[in-house]
């Protein structure tokens, strides 16, 4: 019997002991410890029997009799492939025709949230718990070039700063250090990454060197060259936004006329294509009418879609483009709305796994995985914790290797070490449990650009949105 990992599948081994594997297709995966991690770290893309990865594996377990150990593996490799994460098969053949990969035809992406023996956690609480005490990078965000061809109202980032391109030398040192490091997730953005001339041969070599690829693209510039290399890439996905099916606010939005019909129409090529695509809708005042209806449309197409209605400062603390921000009273307008009609949304709040969820004592979680589990760098070489915070620099990959910046990084380890009690305002404040601290919108907002001053108008929105699910779920109370 051969066993292999599917297509989109990754696997990635942390401390030795701790095995992760994601199907990037349907978005499940899977964390397991000890014996589990060494069975998984046998398994590659490449086709194994059975009898090699036991004799393998036996290497490492002497005193174990070979036949039990097989036995072992068989039922291990056995749970995996039922969850959809490998396949078996006696011939090459078999195992390609079992490999179903992403398709838009197919059913819905199944939810499974049991965990595979010996875990004993979700695999996202067990993540954030290894993390917080063994750091690693796991996702890191490259911008390609800072060059954009749309101008929107609402972007963190300066429109006098995007004037900068990767040098591809240094995007090629820098993936071989990410695989070095065991770095699971790549994502490529800007400006608008397609920009780049090397843009498909960046996307080839995140391939050969086992990398999982998000896309950060306005889509404006896809080519066939390039949609033939996003179909037989490993991308987990390319995130586009999409700010209304009326034209002319979409245009108004980016300020490119004529990016709506572009950006639309290679949204359906990509789906024709079976290119994983997910769709943002950021809500501001000028499509705060009609986001419902992209939403809509990205659901009939069976993408996968988001809206966001709190907007971010720019990096240099300038926040004119805040005056598309949406007032209170219209952000209650949206969380009413997507209360109303998100079905999922209403099963989770009227569970009981829900409440228990928020009746824990959050004091000593993490802010968010910003230099635990990910980086951002731009096209400079500069290190920052998130692509909005870039004048929070902690490093230069030009003069220092990106394992160096990781582990010794004065910057790095300060941020390391916040946790959620380190924000005295929100300690005893109701409203914590609909509230998700950012630094960086902090920061940005914050005359001196201080990450732990707490900006008003997010305590705002979140007191908004306890008070409005609070009320929706008080009608379901006896």
């Amino acid at each position: 019997m051969l066993y292999r990992q599917k297509f989109d599948t990754f696997i990635r081994i942390y401390d030795g002991n701790v095995g992760y594997i994601v199907n990037k297709s349907d978005f499940s995966d899977r964390v397991t410890e000890d014996s589990g991690a060494i069975f998984l770290s046998a398994l590659s893309r490449i086709p194994k029997c059975i009898d090699t990865i036991t004799d393998e594996i036996s290497e490492i377990f002497k005193n174990v009799n070979k036949d039990i150990l097989k036995r072992d593996i068989i039922e291990f490799y056995s749970i995996l492939e039922n969850d959809g994460f490998i396949v078996s098969g006696n011939t090459r053949e078999e195992l390609d025709n079992k490999d179903k990969r992403f398709s838009y035809s197919s059913l819905i992406p199944k939810t499974i949230t049991t965990e595979i023996y010996p875990a004993r956690k979700s695999t996202q609480d067990y993540m954030e718990e290894h993390f917080k005490e063994k750091p690693h990078l796991v996702n890191l965000q490259i911008e390609l070039t800072s060059r954009c061809n749309e101008r929107c109202v609402h972007c963190y980032i300066p429109h006098e700063d995007k004037i900068n391109d990767i040098e591809p030398d240094l995007f090629y040192e820098v993936l071989e250090q990410c695989r070095s490091m065991g770095v699971l997730s790549l994502t490529l953005s800007g400006g608008e990454p397609m920009l780049h001339r090397n843009f498909c041969d960046f996307l080839r070599k995140a391939k050969e060197l086992d990398l999982s690829v998000i896309v950060l693209s306005n889509l404006t510039l896809l080519n066939d060259e390039i949609i033939n290399e996003m179909k037989y890439n490993r991308l987990s996905s390319v995130q586009v936004s999409l700010y209304s099916l009326n034209p002319q606010i979409h245009d108004s939005i980016t300020n490119l006329k004529g990016s709506f019909f572009k950006t639309y129409n290679n949204i359906l090529k990509l789906i024709k294509n079976n290119v994983p695509l997910q769709i943002s809708c950021p809500t501001m005042k000028q499509n705060k009418n009609c986001y419902s209806k992209v939403l809509k449309w990205a659901n009939d197409h069976k993408c996968r879609a988001r809206t966001d209605y709190i907007m971010m400062a720019r990096y240099d603390r300038t926040s004119d483009n805040l005056d598309n921000r949406l007032s209170l009273n219209e952000v209650g307008e949206i969380i009413s709305d997507i209360i109303s009609s998100d079905k999922n949304y209403q099963k989770a709040l009227l569970s009981d796994k829900y409440d228990k969820q928020y009746a824990r004592d959050h004091s000593n979680d993490l802010v968010c995985g910003v230099c635990v589990s990910s980086l951002c760098m731009v096209a400079n070489g500069d290190i920052f914790p998130c692509s909005g915070w870039q004048d929070y620099v902690c490093g230069n990959i030009n003069d220092e290797s990106l394992y160096d910046i990781w582990n010794n990084s004065s910057r790095v380890k300060q941020l390391r070490e916040v946790r959620k009690r380190d924000f005295v305002k929100c300690k005893d404040c109701e409203d914590q449990d609909f509230c998700s601290i950012c630094m960086v919108r902090n920061a940005n907002e914050n005359p001196e650009g201080d990450p732990m001053k707490i900006n008003e108008h997010f305590c705002k929105v979140a007191n908004l949105n306890r008070r409005i699910v609070m009320e929706w779920k008080g009608k379901f109370i006896d």
